[in-house]
């Protein structure tokens, strides 16, 4: 049985958006919230810790922000968390505690979980991003079908309609995403997997597993 629900995919400690996931079993559903839910939460945040900076935008004290980086709200930037030049942000973007927002790297409706690095070149759009995940350099998500219809998750089980038209990829905690590849909509991929470079990925690729190519998908062994 594919493991694709939010519990299969993700540690809710690490993220301050838990409450955004309440009631959903796919984290697909949260899609939709990301903007609503920054904003009522942005509001709760102490002054203290972060800063808000525009409407709609709060950035941890700790933070640090390029100031190159372009931020349209609502957005949320975690503790200790770096936004780095030329940084995209569109909006409904939480960026988690720790978080690397690499250089020329565009951010649109997504939740990057604590930890997790985007370092270079990326493009993560209508994803979400567990806990220490990796996107090697140049690596993206594609959020639309060249089709435009609404998209499917192909799972060995069948498909699941998400009745969503924008959904780019669902990474678990502690993958690794190889330099140039693409993440096809309505990705997901299991906790702990990594992806070889220059791969286009569809479909479900299972936790703990290496993604050689399309077909081609080993069991990662314990040292």
């Amino acid at each position: 049985m594919s493991k694709i629900t939010i519990q299969d995919l993700y540690n809710l400690n690490e993220t301050i958006a838990a409450e955004l996931f309440d009631g959903l079993t796919y984290p697909w559903e949260a899609l939709p919230r990301i903007g609503e839910f920054i904003r009522r939460l942005g509001a709760t945040l102490s002054e203290e810790e972060y800063e808000r900076v525009d409407q709609d935008v709060w950035i941890a004290r700790s933070a640090k922000v390029f100031p190159s980086a372009y931020i349209h709200g609502p957005v949320i930037v975690g503790k200790g968390a770096e936004v780095r030049h030329c940084a995209f942000i569109r909006g409904n973007a939480l960026i988690g505690e720790g978080a690397v927002v690499g250089n020329s790297t565009e951010l649109k409706n997504v939740v990057l979980f604590n930890q997790v690095q985007v370092p270079h070149y990326n493009y993560v759009g209508d994803s979400i991003l567990g806990y220490k995940a990796h996107m090697g350099a140049g690596s993206i998500t594609s959020n639309v079908k060249s089709d435009k219809k609404l998209v499917l998750v192909h799972t060995p089980e069948g498909d699941i309609e998400t009745g969503i038209k924008k959904f780019g990829a669902m990474i678990g905690d502690n993958v690794e995403v190889g330099c140039g590849s693409v993440l096809n909509p309505g990705t997901i991929v299991g906790r702990g997997s990594s992806i070889y470079p220059l791969s286009s990925v569809r479909g479900v690729v299972p936790e703990k597993s290496i993604y050689k190519k399309q077909g081609e998908i080993a069991e990662k062994h314990e040292d």
